[in-house]
């Protein structure tokens, strides 16, 4: 009775649905593999952070190769899980461009560099596998590679102004609501919510900025910073999955 409680739990077929690589679960195709992408994520900078401080505290190779290891081989696993991604974002960012419906045309244009950004980045970066696995050595392979991050940075930025729009954009929907109107109080929180969202967001883009601006020599930050704040926008890409698989 107690392994059937386990089995048939609740919180077992939300797991299941959240890194499902099958259709067997009714769950949108695109969440299959970004749940377990997720996880492979945080693990990566968990381990690019935690290798860092054991190495800032004196510790022997044999303890820090471990870690160094499982930077090192997810972050392949995870650039093979993305190839053909591109696709996927080229189309959103057109299907943003067409988007006549959108209220506000700074948001629609933030999308766009955003999707574009994003698209060039899984673009570059899946022009560079070969060279990383070692199937076939590419001397633009380094310059490709500064490229992607260039354009994920600029994603990542287009993703960050948007997110501070719209907190603005919040504020002033705030300012107009009357709290003593019953819609009015529905309105406000409906208002927290989306700042809630928007904020957490914000928190993910900018500790991801942290990554390709590191990479390109925009920031001095060592690999503790970089992995710790890889590892908290990875945790929140785990949440958000994770609700959507409830």
């Amino acid at each position: 009775m107690t392994a059937d409680a386990l089995v048939y739990h609740p919180t077992v077929s939300h797991y299941l649905r959240f890194v499902a690589t099958t259709g067997m679960f009714s769950v949108p195709a695109p969440l299959y593999s970004i749940g377990r992408d997720k996880l492979l994520r945080t693990l990566q900078y968990f381990s690019r952070f935690y290798a860092w401080y054991l190495f800032r505290s004196n510790s022997p190779p044999r303890l820090i190769a471990p870690f160094e290891a499982i930077k090192k081989q997810f972050a392949l696993t995870r650039k093979a899980l993305r190839l053909g991604k591109n696709v996927e974002h080229f189309k959103a960012a057109a299907s943003a461009m067409d988007d006549t419906r959108s209220k506000d045309e700074f948001l629609r244009y933030c999308a766009v560099g955003r999707q574009l950004g994003y698209a060039v980045y899984l673009t570059l970066d899946m022009a560079t596998y070969v060279d990383t696995v070692g199937i076939w050595k590419l001397e633009s392979a380094k310059r490709l590679q500064k490229e992607a991050y260039r354009a994920w940075f600029i994603g990542l930025l287009f993703n960050a102004v948007a997110g501070c729009y719209t907190l603005w954009g919040l504020r002033q929907r705030e300012e107009a609501v009357d709290k003593a109107d019953g819609e009015g109080v529905v309105e406000s929180k409906k208002i927290e919510r989306e700042r809630a969202a928007t904020n957490l967001q914000l928190v993910s883009d900018l500790c991801d900025l942290t990554i390709p601006s590191s990479a390109l020599g925009y920031a001095n930050l060592d690999d503790g910073i970089v992995g710790l704040a890889g590892t908290v926008s990875s945790l929140i890409g785990v949440w958000g999955v994770w609700k959507k698989t409830a």
